[in-house]
């Protein structure tokens, strides 16, 4: 499995905002997030094919889905998306950060 940078700063996007929504927020989402991260790891082919070999695994109370590409050979988290993002911003973003780790 493989996770790549983008969802670090993701993570602390997502940790910044929600902890602007309201004090202690931002740590439940990363409290989530490392949770579901584990289950990820664990068992990416539990989640629902939207594209391709795109994975979607969602974070339901906060709004946000992990990208996943399940491969034969490995495993690779894209990053943390707000489900309000439109799809076309969202297939352009995990284009360039396909190509970006080549």
């Amino acid at each position: 499995m493989l996770f790549l940078p983008e969802l670090e700063e993701d993570s602390v996007n997502g940790y910044f905002w929600y902890e602007e929504k309201g004090v202690g927020l931002g740590e439940d989402f990363l409290r989530i997030f490392y949770a579901l991260s584990e289950e990820i790891r664990r068992n990416p082919l539990i989640y629902k094919t939207v594209y391709k070999d795109f994975r979607r695994c969602c974070l339901n109370v906060f709004l946000m889905r992990s990208i996943i590409e399940s491969k034969k050979i490995k495993d690779i988290v894209y990053g943390l998306f707000h489900c309000a993002r439109n799809p076309k911003s969202l297939k352009r973003s995990l284009s360039i950060r396909k190509q970006n780790n080549l």
